[in-house]
């Protein structure tokens, strides 16, 4: 199971090691374009940092997940692959981070670089809540406008998420589930089998 962050949420740590500030910040992120906007901000909010390490990883379909770092002018592998090791190690998804460093005159050696970006990007997610990410199939079900007011109220009341109403020739119900069958039992019952579900493909979101 795959996990990502509020969108509240702004996860933040600052450590000193050897004299050098990390800084680590969080956000959920979209897309890389979001990503990168974020990038940016961190970059004018430390501007005296001579690192802004990132790394981030979207998508919630495995076989076309986004995985980025960048080490930005620290040796190669001690900055944004530690950073992107922590992300996939929570199994955190549509999530960038990004540690600036501010050199404090001490060599770090490689060692030290991987932990110290590794473990403020650690620190910033410890008192940080996850939401587990579910994915969720979609269906339509027309009914009648005259009781489609009732049948939401009633999908509602089971448990089960609608997603809006589309009122047309018929009022169409888009209602989201975890289970199919359950569904369908519901809508059985609750129309008393004229409503005819429709499965649309499937979204992804937060429990």
């Amino acid at each position: 199971m795959s996990f990502s962050l509020d969108p509240e949420a702004r996860p933040y740590s600052e450590e000193t090691i050897k004299k050098s500030r990390f800084i680590a910040r969080l956000r959920q992120c979209g897309g890389e374009e979001e990503a990168h906007e974020f990038v940016a901000l961190a970059r004018e909010l430390e501007r005296g940092a001579g690192h802004h390490c990132f790394a981030y990883v979207l998508g919630d379909e495995t076989e076309s997940r986004i995985e980025r770092y960048s080490d930005d002018g620290e040796p190669s592998g001690t900055a944004g692959a530690p950073i992107l090791a922590v992300l996939k190690a929570r199994e955190l998804v549509n999530v960038v981070a990004v540690v600036s460093r501010y050199y404090g005159g001490i060599k770090l050696g490689t060692g030290g670089l991987t932990r110290a970006y590794s473990g403020t990007v650690t620190s910033a997610l410890e008192s940080t809540p996850l939401q587990a990410r579910v994915r969720m199939q979609v269906f339509t079900l027309a009914v009648d406008h005259a009781e489609a007011g009732w049948v939401e109220a009633e999908l509602r009341r089971r448990g089960f998420e609608v997603d809006g109403v589309d009122y047309g020739q018929k009022a169409v119900i888009r209602v989201l589930c975890a289970e199919a069958t359950t569904l369908e039992s519901a809508v059985a019952e609750i129309t008393s089998g004229r409503g005819e579900l429709v499965h649309m493909g499937h979204v992804w979101g937060s429990a």
